[in-house]
């Protein structure tokens, strides 16, 4: 049967992978947030997953305005890397996992999730940049197959973060139902707080932002308990993407264990944080 063996949630910045595609990471700019990386990079380097499930949003390039699905996955056998008007990233093609897709589909479904499906789709910095915060260095190809989950952050009404953590229990029980023995992580993305335009663009709230890095471990329910208009107000109208966070921790079970943080201002306007957490329950039935 397939296990959970980790979780992370890591900021989607897409200045983080530019800084990184430019050779920028030692830069006095970027080494600080880089630095911070580097014990969960070394971490998950010893405890490579066969398949990451990788929770993120679409920027308006393979989802536009004109169809906005609440929550779709893709069933593809591989995801090209999306052009955002400066050329794709230069990083490997992102190899699906179709059997495992097309059975969280299932599984979701018969759970009460009317999921979207993406037979083809091209993914942008909402998946590349996680990727690459856990791999800097992938040569040829990534080190695990990926099925992407999509949320909608970005047009109203976003799901409710207590429908996100439901959403993440009932992934995770999918994910155990899978009859193959393989290891899974699963990656929440998006955030901190941040806001790209308006009359508070540049807003960064960084006392609620290290509440919900604890209650992300300790108290998820109460981050599910907030409205979406809880999370504009302390987070900004970028930063409702941290709900995203929440299906990674669903998706964990409640035997966990923090391997590493981390907590970075700025990130080019973003607060940028990552949290890595251990499913101890996959140990205790090894």
């Amino acid at each position: 049967m397939a296990e959970v063996i980790w979780g992370l949630a890591t900021s989607h910045v897409p200045s983080i992978g530019a800084a990184m595609d430019n050779k920028k990471t030692e830069d006095a700019y970027w080494k600080p947030l880089f630095d911070g990386y580097a014990p969960a990079r070394a971490w998950m380097t010893d405890h490579t997953p066969d398949v990451a499930i990788i929770v993120y949003n679409d920027h308006a390039n393979a989802i536009d305005l004109a169809m906005t699905p609440t929550f779709a996955i893709g069933t593809a056998d591989k995801y090209t890397v999306a052009d955002e008007g400066w050329g794709p990233r230069q990083v490997p093609v992102v190899k699906g996992a179709p059997e495992l897709s097309r059975h969280l589909l299932g599984s979701l479904i018969d759970d009460g999730f009317d999921m979207t499906v993406c037979q083809e789709l091209e993914v942008d910095h909402g998946l590349t940049v996680p990727l690459s915060v856990y791999c800097p260095d992938p040569g040829e190809e990534w080190p695990c197959a990926v099925v992407p989950l999509l949320v909608n952050v970005i047009q109203y009404p976003q799901p409710t973060a207590a429908r996100c953590l439901a959403l993440g229990e009932a992934l995770g029980r999918a994910i155990r139902s899978f009859p193959e023995d393989i290891k899974v992580a699963v990656f929440g993305t998006g955030g901190m707080s941040h806001q790209l335009a308006g009359a508070r663009a540049g807003l960064i709230n960084e006392t609620f932002d290290r509440m919900f890095l604890k209650a992300i471990e300790t108290d998820p329910e109460s981050l599910a308990a907030l409205s979406r208009e809880d999370y504009v107000r302390e987070a900004g109208s970028e930063g409702i993407e941290m709900i995203m966070w929440l299906i990674m921790r669903g998706a964990l079970g409640s035997d966990i264990s923090r391997v590493h943080e981390t907590y970075h201002v700025p990130a080019s306007n973003t607060a940028a944080a990552l949290a890595l957490f251990e499913n101890l329950s996959t140990k205790t039935s090894a």
